[in-house]
């Protein structure tokens, strides 16, 4: 199976540039194995905005109710710059796929920079950086990650599950056929199944189109709910459900102790002792064995490209559930 090449929005400093605020450049395990597969699109907002490297750093700062963009150092005010950075770096954008974006930085992190008061203390709670939090509210029904998150291998797993689905629709919907349309959605129903089969049947429902809408409505519509579908990841009993009913197109094919031994391997991913590629791999195999050629489709059974497939895993963070 041929996998698309997702188009991710990626802080430069994540080995791309030397580009943080001290002049270092930080080198990424996982943002390195993902370069030949994807199409990174790097940007770095503080140089973007006219500050120099290295520089004095700048943090958010909360007064008057609001937070600041503040460089302590100098004094400025970068609030209004950042800002209008962002609107004309998201406006310019080509069609995405994700972000991938440096962790508290004030700029770039997802969900933990930190907060400072203006008299120089740490301020209550943390937030997303300026830069950040004008992709989550123009992009956020796409994946949009933090590297720091991407060491907990569910959290990892489910990007990378989605950045590619993305991606892959991205393209059927160039082609701009309803057949290509039909063709994705089948590849996507198990997919779907595990992630949610409510949205799995809303999206069968647009693209049986009993309306005759016209094409750009149900492809507009169907872009949507299945953005909606993969936007958070699937809690594991559901996942179970869609190994279950893949393991049912050759359970009378196996013999006793394979069919025991795969039952078990899924008891283990769901009690979290293995992970999801375990039984998946288990029923590649027995697919391209017996040459099952609705299975031989399904994305599901291998969602991006094995070589991105790691056991490394900080357990940090939420996860597949």
């Amino acid at each position: 199976m041929g996998f698309p090449r997702p188009r991710v929005v990626v802080s430069a400093c994540l080995g791309f540039a030397a580009c943080r605020y001290d002049g270092s450049l930080i080198p990424h395990r996982v943002v390195e194995a993902m370069g030949r597969y994807v199409e990174f699109i790097p940007v770095c907002p503080e140089v973007e905005i006219g500050l120099g490297t290295p520089r004095p750093p700048v943090r958010l700062v909360q007064e008057k109710g609001t937070v600041r963009l503040m460089q302590p150092d100098t004094g400025k005010d970068l609030t209004e710059a950042m800002q209008r950075f962002a609107r004309a770096f998201l406006d310019r954008l080509p069609p995405v796929d994700g972000f991938l974006l440096k962790n508290r930085s004030p700029s770039c992190a997802v969900k933990d920079a930190m907060v400072y008061t203006a008299d120089g203390m740490r301020g209550p709670g943390l937030r997303a950086g300026l830069f950040a939090e004008a992709v989550l509210e123009r992009f956020g029904d796409l994946p949009v990650e933090d590297e720091g998150r991407l060491t907990n291998r569910s959290i990892r797993e489910h990007f990378f599950t989605a950045i590619f689905a993305l991606a892959a629709l991205r393209e059927t919907l160039e082609e701009g056929r309803m057949k290509d349309l039909v063709a994705f959605h089948t590849r996507y129903k198990l997919l779907l199944m595990a992630y949610s089969p409510r949205r799995l049947g809303e999206l069968g429902r647009i693209v049986a189109n009993p309306e005759r809408a016209p094409l750009e409505t149900v492809r507009a519509r169907y872009a949507a709910a299945f953005r909606a579908a993969l936007r958070h990841p699937p809690h594991r009993p559901v996942v179970v459900n869609a190994l279950l009913h893949a393991f049912g197109y050759f359970s009378d094919r196996l013999s006793r102790a394979e069919k025991a031994h795969f039952l078990e391997t899924v008891a283990a991913y769901r009690a979290r002792r293995l992970p999801l590629s375990t039984p998946l791999a288990l029923l590649r195999s027995w697919t391209a064995r017996f040459d099952e050629p609705y299975l031989r489709q399904q994305a599901f059974l291998l969602p991006f490209p094995e070589e991105l497939i790691s056991l490394e895993d900080s357990g940090r963070g939420e996860g597949w559930v």
